[in-house]
């Protein structure tokens, strides 16, 4: 399909603003938007009134899997965790009456910075600063595994125990809804290798579920150094285990992930720390024992392959928009090769 996501119409922005008006905030005028990704999940607008700038994040319209595009999580944990000091853009409004625009909605804040998401992002970064920037990136995802979730009322955001199983389970789920018949042997060992596995979870907390480098907002001209100024994209967080948080950032270091975005990525570039080197400067910041940790690794294989398959799913579907989707399908084997190789 070309033309792109459709745009939000004039009706439809202003039944955004009424909401906005409902949650207290005030348009200081007619509501302008404008695309600012299509997503291979959710779809991203920026707002204006003239004076104020907010981000709407929705699903796509069709082609959607369950529990896939979940905004209304994003909208609970960042309520949460940006009163407990972790960064992140301040929520504004959750509108889940799809009628409105034809799927669940949330508005935010909009946090200037910088986005680094292609390898030509990273390389306006020299060296001096893309350490400094890495290791803050590395120290926030520790700040987020170190919030008391009950303390700041996500206690039933997720259930706390047996996180890997109940991931394994969601993610082979997905696949049979998304997975190509070609790949089944593949899928299905890796499956029943996990399925066996032991993963003694020893620590509890909120996990992002999609964390590396694009997800966050990048504020390099900070007084005291880089910093992240906002950590995005929570719609795959709940309450689980830290060390498979760790363990997807590591495994989205897979040059395999160009293919699943579309682009080569800013997260595979070979000046970025090998994945055990983030690993260990995870740990030395004070983040969880990484315990099970190439158990950890293989899970991530399987749900970043999982992820993949989903989006050439809706690919095939004719729900998917913008360039790189076609490339998400070469993605789905090496990853779950990569699994393989490490249970």
């Amino acid at each position: 399909m070309s033309g792109g996501p459709p745009a939000l119409s004039d009706e439809e922005l202003v039944a955004v603003a009424a909401r906005l008006r409902e949650a207290g905030t005030q348009p200081a005028g007619a509501l302008r938007s404008r695309l600012i990704a299509g997503g291979r999940s959710n779809l991203t607008y920026r707002l204006e009134d003239g004076l104020s700038v907010w981000v709407l994040r929705m699903p796509p319209r069709v082609g959607r899997t369950p529990s896939a595009h979940d905004v209304a999580r994003e909208y609970r944990v960042t309520s949460a965790l940006g009163a407990a000091g972790v960064p992140v853009a301040r929520p504004v409004v959750l509108c889940e009456d799809e009628s409105v625009l034809g799927a669940p909605f949330a508005v935010a804040d909009f946090v200037e910075g910088l986005t680094v998401q292609s390898r030509q992002d990273l390389d306006q970064l020299d060296d001096s600063t893309l350490t400094s920037t890495t290791a803050q990136l590395v120290e926030t995802l520790v700040a987020v595994h170190s919030v008391d979730h009950v303390a700041v009322g996500l206690e039933r955001f997720g259930r706390p125990d047996a996180y890997a199983q109940r991931q394994l389970h969601r993610w082979s789920g997905q696949w049979e809804i998304v997975g190509h018949p070609s790949l089944a042997g593949q899928a299905g060992e890796l499956g029943r290798r996990l399925a066996a596995a032991q993963f003694d979870q020893r620590s509890t907390g909120v996990v992002h579920g999609d964390y590396r480098i694009d997800n966050t907002i990048l504020d390099l001209d900070a007084p005291e150094g880089p910093r992240v100024a906002a950590v995005v994209d929570w719609e795959l967080s709940t309450i689980g285990d830290p060390v498979a948080d760790v363990a997807l950032m590591c495994v989205y270091r897979h040059p395999a992930l160009d293919l699943v975005l579309g682009l080569p990525s800013a997260w595979t570039s070979d000046r970025l720390p090998a994945p055990d080197r983030l690993a260990a400067a995870y740990e030395a910041a004070g983040g969880v024992p990484l315990v099970d940790w190439d158990q950890h690794l293989a899970l991530g294989y399987f749900k970043l392959a999982v992820i993949a398959a989903g989006i050439d799913h809706r690919f095939r579907a004719g729900a998917a928009h913008g360039s790189g989707f076609d490339t998400a399908a070469q993605a789905v084997a090496p990853l779950l090769d990569a699994g393989l190789n490490h249970i």
